[in-house]
């Protein structure tokens, strides 16, 4: 895991840049030219145990229950998992699996949803965060329209 951001429904956010989980030499050519250069380690790098001390604290911040939403759960889950998951403890208020927003909006059909266009995420954890929490809303306000 290099980093993980999160975005609550209240716009509060969380982001952390990990700086021991991993080698350059482990990553993926993709990485190396699109993830790596947006980092900001002297900003927001944090070791594992830093991290997951700080998402704690955001989560406990949070009034529960909280459900978290990805568009990537195959990859993201397990990412936070790591940082969520300590002391054989798993955040009560948390939901322990996380919501495919692929799935919960899959629905749709293009003019139920007007403008709302799905970006190209820029493949940086706060910005895709921000993105997904907007498209999240967006959609969200969108779907109770058509329910009506």
């Amino acid at each position: 895991m290099i980093s993980l951001a999160l975005v609550s429904e209240a716009s509060d956010e969380f982001y952390v840049e990990l700086t021991d989980t991993y080698q350059v030499a482990d990553c993926s050519d993709f990485v190396i030219q699109n993830v790596l250069p947006q980092l900001d380690l002297p900003l927001y790098g944090m070791s594992l145990v830093e991290a997951q001390a700080a998402l704690g604290v955001f989560l406990g911040d949070i009034d529960g229950p909280l459900e978290i939403c990805t568009d990537a759960p195959d990859w993201d889950w397990d990412f936070l998992c790591q940082l969520a998951y300590v002391d054989h403890k798993w955040p009560s208020q948390v939901a322990n699996r996380p919501t495919n927003l692929i799935h919960l909006f899959r629905h749709f059909e293009a003019d139920e949803i007007g403008d709302i266009a799905l970006p190209e995420l820029p493949h940086h954890a706060l910005l895709d965060a921000r993105l997904l929490a907007e498209l999240y809303q967006r959609l969200t306000a969108a779907s109770k329209l058509v329910g009506d």
